[in-house]
């Protein structure tokens, strides 16, 4: 069944070339402060930010090695809202049905969003790191997730499930071949993706690694973040009797499967929480409220749970470091945030060091979250390097 709505004789096709956009800024130190730039050759350059007292907006960065190439100026800020000019629903197995809508340029260079969580769902503000001019934006909830049906549904629901289901999108929405954006767990399924069908991704940018190796579930889930965060982690603890906390993935897994739903609710809003709070560099009161949220938290919380339960589906714990060859050509911006607590650095690293052809960027004020200014940025800027390539290319 494919169903669908869209509109192109109606699209609004007078949005500005250069268009204005707004994000907020940390206020500036009295020091300059230095972001990270790991080149292809793996050398590590500093980029100066230049910071003046009073002064809230960020310059655009100055390379310091006289020998480099001149900095190519990039736009770093968020595009504005916009409103999709097609969605739809795809029936992609006996069970699942997906949401998917597209936005941006109809006639654009295809960009396909891929969410975290598992479970996550999209979210309007996830359109903001494309520009509209140059990319058809298609975002698609994973199965269980967000709109898809059936809700938090974990029958039928892998990693190679959904690696099925981004062709079927694919070939659905007619695209021979597109751009892959995806982060903390996206960038586990970006990977996981581009491995399995490397002809069909034309660029990558990667956001907030995630291996879904045994000792990243173990840091953030069996107490090792516990001992950055103890106030946000002690009522994840507590929900669980101490007879079962050899393995918090496992005592959780039980209630998340429950036959009473309030036993799962209290379970989701706890796991939900936990890792809302962690999230940001700074706490952030509305990602936190997320989790008062019975149902994004059910969907996100049982799905995640089910997911690192099974080691993400993937035969070995270092399948996606293994298998980077596969993917070694295509061009590919890493992004991560030094002070990311939910996926830790140590995972990036690990990738940076399998794959130094790829573009690494250290966001040095910045945890987890898309949506810190300066991962933010970083990403935009990912987006429209890839951007210029692509239009180099077509010249």
């Amino acid at each position: 069944m494919k169903l669908g709505f869209c509109t192109n004789s109606t699209i609004t096709r007078s949005l500005p070339s250069a268009i204005s956009a707004i994000i907020p800024h940390f206020t500036p130190l009295p020091n300059p402060s230095f972001s990270e730039n790991f080149t292809p050759s793996g050398r590590k350059n500093l980029v100066l930010r230049v910071q003046n007292l009073g002064y809230k907006g960020e310059q655009q960065p100055v390379d310091l090695m006289e020998s480099e190439k001149e900095v190519v100026e990039l736009n770093r800020n968020l595009y504005q809202n916009i409103e999709p000019y097609c969605t739809g629903f795809l029936k992609v197995s006996d069970i699942h049905t997906i949401y998917w809508e597209q936005s941006g340029n109809p006639n654009g260079h295809p960009v396909v969003f891929l969410h975290g969580g598992p479970g996550g769902g999209t979210t309007p503000s996830n359109r903001r790191f494309f520009d509209p001019v140059f990319y058809r934006i298609i975002l698609f909830d994973q199965r269980g997730a967000g709109k898809s049906t059936p809700h938090a549904c974990l029958v039928e629901n892998t990693t190679w499930d959904l690696i099925d289901d981004i062709e079927k999108l694919r070939e659905h929405l007619e695209i021979p071949e597109w751009q892959v954006f995806g982060g903390s767990w996206g960038s586990t399924l970006a990977l996981a993706y581009s491995q399995a069908h490397p002809d069909k991704v034309t660029g990558m940018v990667l956001r907030g690694i995630f291996l879904l190796r045994k000792k990243e579930i173990d840091w953030f889930y069996e107490g090792g973040a516990a001992a950055i965060y103890p106030d946000a982690w002690e009522p994840f603890r507590d929900l669980i009797p101490e007879k079962e906390r050899g393995s918090f993935i496992d005592a959780y897994y039980k209630r998340l499967n429950s036959d009473d739903m309030e036993t799962q609710y209290a379970a989701a809003r706890a796991w939900t929480k936990w890792e809302m709070m962690t999230a940001h560099l700074l706490p952030n009161e509305e990602n936190i409220k997320r989790g008062d949220d019975d149902m994004f938290s059910l969907a996100f919380a049982r799905i995640e749970n089910h997911y690192f339960v099974k080691r993400g589906f993937f035969p070995t714990d270092s399948f996606l470091l293994d298998n980077v060859d596969k993917i070694r050509h295509i061009n590919t911006t890493i992004v991560q945030g030094r002070y990311d607590v939910c996926c830790p650095m140590m995972s990036a690293w690990d990738l940076h060091k399998a794959w130094p052809e790829a573009d690494f960027k250290v966001v040095p004020n910045a945890g987890h979250s898309a949506n810190e200014p300066g991962i933010a940025a970083e990403l935009v800027a990912a987006n429209e390097m890839l951007k210029n390539i692509i239009k180099k290319n077509v010249l």
